[in-house]
């Protein structure tokens, strides 16, 4: 295979990635329309009653029947959710009760219109919101859908109908549905519908025929409608044939950079996102903020924030960049992420001067990178920029600093009146360099503006006081002229680039801090060994780093949300939201301000994510909203979260570390003493049973008091010796230095063996019931250890269950494993704790006055997972106790070869 031919890994990984996340969510049937009463509702709700009429579980979240009988004939049989008022004063019908879906978990939810904008106080301010959080628990979603209401055509639709669109469904949402059902109908049975009374009642009909439903309108959205659909489908076949035929589908990828600015508006970025659907490309929205955009009003500076952020919520990546030169910049940038069309609106036609004086972006844009393709986009025809504010509002430009002004002309005036005993010894020219230092200081320490004024000022004042004839603006000399210009020119440029040497160094000081501050949290989080010193450490560095007031929420080892105690009580948040913070956790997603989740809110909640999974809650209630809206801001805090996350992460798992070391010693200090006091009472305990046999022997005449005594002496003996052998049998399971012994053996003769063992009087007191088929195979274990597993669970039945009650055995072979079950009829095991039970020295009823260590069921598990198999315990349906094991089984040898070995092991050579 030609490297041409290979395919690309990343592609092959971010197509099993996007399997695997289809796989985990819902499915998304989109009802596609070209306009209101088309018929959409209607077809969802026929497709909802052929499921249903299939059996498959489908609820009605929110549909809007707008009162017409055939559509609210087709709700019949469909169970329906009780719509949520989010609020007392909220109007309308209520919206969809989304908490009550997820409970609910239906197979198929129907939600009608996907563009509604909800009602406020509800947990998603728009409607698809709610659909996103539906398809992450995997319920599958019905939905309608207008064309209008697309948000890359969304200013199409409102330049055609002359109507303005206010809600809309990102497109990234179309793209993921699984399926896409365009409900067509033709102007004319549209118009007709509507003359009928079938989509608005009268009066809201003949308004609509006057303004919307025009003809003409109607074959433009159906047009639109049709045109998307058909390069959805014809996605869906390059997909296709790349995936399954192996069809080469581009022969280079394609990459899109846009450019936003103070005069654009969001028709550029809707724009730009259906150009990258069409191209299949990915796309970039960047901001190049320059020293003379700084000066711009805050509130022109929040649009372009908010263009940004419509880009982000149409599948783009973002950035803000800071430089001298927006064309240096933009290219740069365009280079480091390998982006070969740069995307950005025509400007309307300016004047020749200031088109000559400011320059063209485009122009010097292209000049730098002949190599990159330019891609002009009309501008929005009657349309203002999203930045721009009401006339008259005072935010359409931010406000003169005159204080600045003042403290240049200030400078200006105290340059002149030091210049003037100087000028009695210096030359004229010399006079000129004093006023251009003053200009490039005033640059320095106030900015470009007052630059410019003080370098004006400074050639009026130099023309004034020191030019003949002196205390007047008349020259008498024509070359002082040129003087005055190359003063004044050099002064322009000097206060140009000494205000943007400033805000460079303004830019690399700001950055310069963020990196040293990253760096000591870096370093001060890797050197924390407790969760207290990782709270210290985070909460400090947002707090100041952000000035804003910060909290952080730990999951604990009960998988509950606390909130760590903060050393500077002054700084914590009191009014989080417990609720919104879990469904961060669960959701691995942040909500609160600048996000789409609750948007409204005044805090940011950031899960804390790791590479295990999540540790917890950042909340953050910042004091201006723009720090952390900007996106660099953003990802700064977004990777302060990750660092807290892993360091969280690395502390808990020392914990875990800590634990498990001294878990380990004191189990092995405890098998080594457990070991040492067995041995040293087996021998007293086997000469005090001898001794105890002997007596019993000798008062076989006695008075019947005494032998009932001996046989109590005998009989604690016995039970004191099976513990001491439980004790060392158990750390030499532990010890690891067991040596399986296996053989071929008989079940049934394992579990007479194991009888045998027990105490006849206790075992005669209670039914015997054995089920074993008289097909069962042999099977190859260690028959010592596996009789001492049947001895242990028949003594633990035999103790815990009165007299009467049935003990019984079953037995059976389920494909290549034997099942082995012993049962009683007593009192059963405590609900929820069965696994415990084979635990060391873990016992069923701590208080109960029954003798033992709680050894013997932990001993059967370690004999049973040495042989392959596992073990545990259950409470039978008819009452009682049951506890079951498996072994593998093998094939036995062949009874030939087994006669002709004779006395030798028949153990199978494992290379067989």
């Amino acid at each position: 295979m030609s490297d041409e031919q290979r395919p690309d890994p990343d592609a092959l990984l971010r197509e099993v990635e996007d399997q695997e996340r289809q796989a985990r969510q819902g499915r998304l049937r989109i009802f596609f329309g070209a306009s209101p009463g088309v018929g959409k509702t209607y077809a969802m709700l026929g497709a909802a009653q052929q499921l249903r009429a299939k059996g498959v579980d489908v609820v009605c979240g929110v549909v809007e029947t707008h009162g017409r009988a055939e559509t609210e004939r087709l709700l019949q049989g469909l169970e329906v959710l009780p719509r949520l008022q989010p609020t007392a004063n909220a109007r309308g019908t209520g919206e969809l009760d989304l908490a009550g879906a997820l409970q609910r978990r239906p197979a198929v939810l129907l939600v009608d219109e996907l563009a509604h904008s909800n009602a406020p106080g509800s947990r998603h301010p728009k409607r698809w919101q709610d659909v996103e959080e539906l398809l992450a628990a995997g319920i599958d979603v019905y939905t309608t859908l207008n064309v209008q209401h697309l948000d890359s055509v969304s200013h199409i639709v409102a330049s055609i109908a002359e109507v303005p669109v206010r809600e809309t469904v990102p497109d990234s949402l179309f793209q993921q549905a699984a399926e896409v059902v365009l409900v067509d109908l033709t102007p004319d049975e549209l118009l007709q519908r509507l003359r009928e009374g079938k989509v608005y009642v009268a009066a809201q009909a003949a308004r609509a025929l006057r303004n919307f439903f025009r003809k003409g309108n109607l074959l433009a959205l159906r047009q639109l409608a049709l045109r998307l659909t058909a390069e959805r489908v014809d996605s869906q076949m390059r997909s296709y044939r790349s995936t399954q035929v192996g069809g080469e589908v581009w022969s280079a990828s394609e990459a899109l950079l846009v450019c936003v600015g103070p005069d654009n508006g969001p028709g550029l970025v809707r724009a730009a996102a259906r150009l990258a659907e069409a191209l299949h490309a990915r796309w970039h929205v960047v901001y190049a903020e320059t020293p003379p955009l700084q000066q711009l009003a805050e509130a022109r500076r929040s649009a372009i924030l908010k263009l940004l952020q419509l880009g982000r919520d149409l599948g783009a990546h973002t950035a803000v960049l800071a430089g001298q030169q927006a064309p240096a910049e933009v290219l740069a940038y365009a280079r480091s992420h390998n982006l070969n069309r740069v995307v950005m609106a025509r400007h309307r036609t300016r004047a020749w001067w200031r088109e000559a004086w400011r320059g063209s972006f485009a122009r010097s844009l292209g000049a730098l990178a002949p190599d990159i393709d330019l891609v002009l986009l009309a501008p929005e025809v009657d349309a203002q920029p999203a930045s721009s504010a009401a006339p008259g509002s005072g935010a359409e430009t931010r406000a003169l600093p005159w204080r600045d002004y003042a403290w240049a002309l200030a400078g200006s005036a105290a340059l002149t009146g030091v210049a003037l005993p100087l000028s009695w010894y210096f030359h004229l020219s010399n006079i000129v360099m004093l006023f251009l230092v003053g200009v490039v200081l005033v640059a320095w320490r106030l900015g470009r503006g007052p630059a410019v004024l003080a370098a004006f000022v400074n050639v009026l004042a130099f023309d004034f006081f020191y030019v003949p004839p002196k205390y007047s603006f008349a020259v008498s000399d024509v070359q002082y002229l040129f003087t005055f210009g190359v003063m004044l020119g050099v002064g322009l440029l000097i206060g140009r680039l000494t205000a943007g040497l400033r805000y460079q160094v303004r830019v690399a000081n700001q950055r310069e801090r963020r990196t040293r501050d990253l760096y000591a949290l870096s370093r001060d989080l890797s050197g924390a060994l407790t969760v207290e010193q990782v709270v210290d450490f985070g909460l400090r560095y947002v707090r100041h780093g952000f000035r804003a007031r910060a909290a952080l929420l730990v999951l604990g080892n009960d998988e509950r949300l606390h909130e760590a105690e903060s050393p500077d009580p002054g700084g914590a948040i009191q009014d989080i939201d417990g609720d919104l913070a879990r469904w961060c956790v669960e959701h691995s997603e942040v909500a609160g301000i600048g996000t789409n989740t609750l948007p409204a809110l005044p805090l940011l909640y950031l899960p804390l994510k790791a590479p295990m999974r999540v540790r917890g809650v950042l909340v953050v209630a910042p004091g201006a909203p723009r720090s952390v809206l900007v996106p660099e801001q953003r990802r700064l805090l977004d990777t302060i979260a990750t660092q807290i996350a892993i360091a969280l992460e690395r502390v808990h798992f020392v914990e875990v570390a800590q634990d498990t070391l001294v878990a380990m010693e004191a189990e092995r200090l405890r098998n080594s003493v457990l070991s040492a006091l067995s041995h040293d009472l087996r021998t007293p305990l086997t000469a005090l049973i001898g001794a105890t046999d002997v007596l019993r022997m000798r008062a076989h005449d006695g008075s019947p008091q005494l032998r009932e005594q001996l046989e109590s002496v005998a009989r604690q003996a016995r039970r004191l010796a099976k513990m001491v052998e439980d004790m060392l049998e158990m750390a030499r399971l532990q010890s690891g230095k067991v040596r399986l012994r296996k053989h071929w053996q008989s079940l049934e003769e394992i579990i007479g063996n194991a009888l045998r063992a027990l105490d006849d009087e206790q075992l005669a007191l209670h039914p015997l019931r054995l089920e074993l088929p008289a097909e069962l195979p042999l099977v190859y274990a260690d028959a010592q250890l596996l009789e001492r597993v049947f001895v242990n669970l028949f003594d633990n039945a035999l103790k815990y269950t009165g007299p009467g009650a049935a003990i019984g055995v079953d037995a059976r072979v389920q494909g290549a494993r034997l099942h082995v079950t012993v049962w009683d009829e007593g009192p059963g095991l405590a609900r929820g704790g069965e696994a415990g039970l084979f635990d060391k020295f873990a016992r069923g009823n701590v208080e109960s006055s029954i003798p033992g260590v709680g050894l013997g069921l932990a001993i059967c598990r370690s004999v049973i997972e040495a042989h392959g198999g596992s073990i545990h315990a259950s409470n039978r349906p008819a009452g009682g106790a049951s506890f079951e094991f498996e072994l593998p089984l093998q094939t036995p040898p062949e009874l030939a070869a087994a006669e002709e070995a004779g006395d030798e092991d028949p153990t199978p050579d494992p290379a067989a």
